[in-house]
């Protein structure tokens, strides 16, 4: 298979459009068109797992976290970036990231870290702004279920866990043809009135180029009139961290232990205890010591994340118990979560999961 149908693959997963700014995911090394025959998935691409790669015959690394971050001003070997850069070109081994785009989705992530801790009522701690738009677009009455139907097929209409959304009301259009066109319904210099819908969508921003060109391809005017609205609304499946709800409540040190277990870990920092029960949890993989704010107003009895920081742990405040289970720890399963998503995609395409422990933090 070609390295673009991985990436066309992945990218309709966690748009890169939902990255942030900071974020450098996509493909970093490599030629898209390039073929390869199996695929090793990994949290940090190292030299270590580009040479297991090339053990193994894997033409394609796909990792987490995107080991080109920062601009490179040389590859002269100085430094385990452009080490693991010079191993990959070498090997001839592409290099793709899915980084901050595959933390912003509900089935992302975080949605891994809350599935296996069994949290129910999964929803987004803090929903990205600005990525639900309105289209509003002017057709014939005739053509007006073969444009909406285009719209919907193309990924528009979606309104939570409703689809196929839309509002319709009729109107009358005019229009006068200039020289040199080819009008579906009048004539060259002359006002055409026809009776029209205007038909109304709320859409996903990364799906804008798909829904305007299936709706281009069913509209029968060679000049579509129609409008792109922002909207304040928020898309509650697109954003930072989740929040959701244990089977039951759970003494602290009973939930303390339930996450050494899940996460394989030794020790979990966190605050003092609270001596109040755990069943309401926020989480955030990765470093999240941002979204603490968040979890205390939506109300949450604890919150896990990774990379807290000294002060940062006063900012708990007493309102919750406030749990750092690692960076690497919290984000380890993100791997399996990417092979099992293109084992679905891709039965019968060899996807393997690194055998290297990249985790940089060792505990004596």
């Amino acid at each position: 298979m070609k390295i673009k149908d991985f990436a066309a693959a992945l990218e309709a997963w966690a748009p890169r459009s939902l990255q942030e700014d900071y974020d450098n995911s996509g493909l970093q090394v490599g030629d898209p068109d390039a073929e390869v025959v199996s695929a090793l998935v990994c949290l940090d691409c190292t030299e270590e797992v580009v040479e297991e790669a090339a053990r193994l015959g894997c033409g394609l690394v796909i990792s987490h976290h995107p080991v080109i971050f920062r601009g490179l001003k040389s590859l002269a070997g100085k430094g385990y970036v452009e080490r693991t850069v010079l191993a990959a070109i070498r090997h001839n081994i592409a290099l793709y990231a899915i980084h901050t785009n595959l933390d912003n989705v509900l089935a992302g992530v975080n949605g891994e870290i809350a599935a296996r801790l069994g949290l129910t009522n999964v929803q987004v701690l803090a929903p990205k702004g600005g990525q639900l738009r309105k289209l509003v677009v002017y057709v014939p009455m005739d053509h007006a279920d073969a444009v909406r139907n285009a719209i919907f097929q193309a990924g528009g209409g979606h309104v939570g866990n409703y689809d196929e959304c839309s509002f319709t009301v009729g109107g009358m259009g005019t229009f006068r043809p200039g020289q040199g066109t080819n009008p579906h319904l009048g004539e060259a210099g002359v006002r055409e009135q026809v009776a029209e819908f205007r038909l109304e969508f709320i859409y996903r921003v990364p799906q804008e180029g798909a829904i305007l060109a299936a709706m281009r391809a069913a509209h029968p005017y060679e000049e579509v009139a129609y409008d792109l609205l922002p909207l304040a609304n928020q898309d509650r499946s697109i954003g930072s961290g989740l929040i959701g709800t244990l089977p039951g409540p759970m003494d602290e040190q009973a939930f303390l232990g339930r996450l050494k277990e899940v996460f394989g870990l030794k020790v979990v920092r966190h605050t003092r205890l609270l001596d109040r029960p755990v069943q309401r949890v926020a989480l955030c993989g990765g470093s999240g010591a941002f979204l603490i704010g968040k979890a205390k107003a939506a109300g949450a009895d604890a919150y896990l994340t990774g990379d807290v920081k000294y002060h940062e742990f006063f900012d708990a405040d007493g309102r919750l118990l406030l749990a750092d289970i690692g960076h690497y720890g919290s984000e380890q399963f993100t791997m399996h979560l990417i092979q099992r998503r293109l084992g679905e995609l891709f039965p019968t395409f060899a996807v393997r999961l690194t055998e290297k422990v990249t985790d940089p933090i060792y505990h004596y």
